[in-house]
């Protein structure tokens, strides 16, 4: 395969990093770059949700572009190049596919991905605990979910939804109970187990956490906008009463649409 506009692009950015190309990407290092990282992925989620296949176009470009940055910033430092990330990526996915250039055999994706996490335990054998290895910049939702698939791995399971309800359940009572001592930083750490436990429920449902509350973000602010649309007065000048109102015309009239 050729792939010239690649090429290009990966020469680009040498010349915007070398001595004569732009001052902002000479100036740029790993870490100056990690909150472009970041919202660069974030920017290509949203267009997923939005099922924007043309700025999910751009936006792959502009995780790219990231991908491009570090890795010349890298091999002007002698780390590491392009083409070894590319080639540990290579090897990398060919070894957790034995279904596919080997010889092992896996009917379902359940069985892939079971397969996936025993080869990599292998590969990270210098891990001593399942807790090992979670970044601990990952947004708090995203890390209760890699935390919770890691323990169920070794059985630290529920034994049924029910049981994990009434921990919910439990986990409000105490909460409410630092409520009442007017405790904040009690409240604060009861209310971080019941996120914990309900990131559990999510996954115990296969649900995606991280996506459901999205997806509420989302359904909330459209139908805040419709509430400011409808609205025949300035909303600072409702009351409780009229807000739910105003709020239940909103949802109604945005009853079939999710996003």
């Amino acid at each position: 395969m050729n792939y010239p506009n690649l090429e290009e692009l990966i020469n680009v950015i040498k010349i915007l990093r070398s001595e004569n190309g732009c001052v902002w990407d000479r100036a740029q290092t790993h870490e100056s770059l990690r909150p472009n990282m970041l919202e660069e992925a974030y920017e290509a989620i949203e267009a997923i949700n939005k099922k924007d296949i043309p700025n999910l176009q751009e936006e792959l470009g502009d995780v790219l572009l990231q991908v491009l940055l570090h890795s010349q910033i890298a091999s002007e430092a002698n780390e590491f190049t392009l083409e070894d990330v590319a080639k540990e990526l290579k090897d990398k996915l060919i070894h957790r596919h034995p279904h596919v250039f080997g010889s092992a055999h896996a009917e379902t994706p359940d069985d892939v991905a079971k397969a996936w996490d025993k080869l990599k335990q292998e590969e990270k054998k210098d891990r001593k605990s399942q807790m090992d290895g979670i970044p601990k910049s990952l947004p708090a939702l995203v890390a209760a979910q890699k935390i919770s698939k890691r323990a169920i791995k070794v059985g630290f399971e529920w034994d049924k939804v029910e049981t994990l309800l009434d921990c919910i359940k439990s986990e409000y009572d105490e909460f409410m109970v630092e409520v009442e001592n007017k405790n904040k930083d009690a409240m604060e750490d009861e209310m971080g187990d019941i996120l914990f436990a309900t990131v559990n429920l999510a996954r115990w449902y296969k649900i995606d956490a991280e996506q459901a509350l999205i997806r509420a973000n989302m359904k909330f602010m459209k139908r805040f906008r419709k509430m400011e649309a409808l609205a025949t007065k300035p909303l600072e000048d409702y009351s409780f009463d009229e807000f739910d109102k105003l709020w239940k015309s909103a949802k109604r009239d945005l009853q079939n649409d999710w996003l």
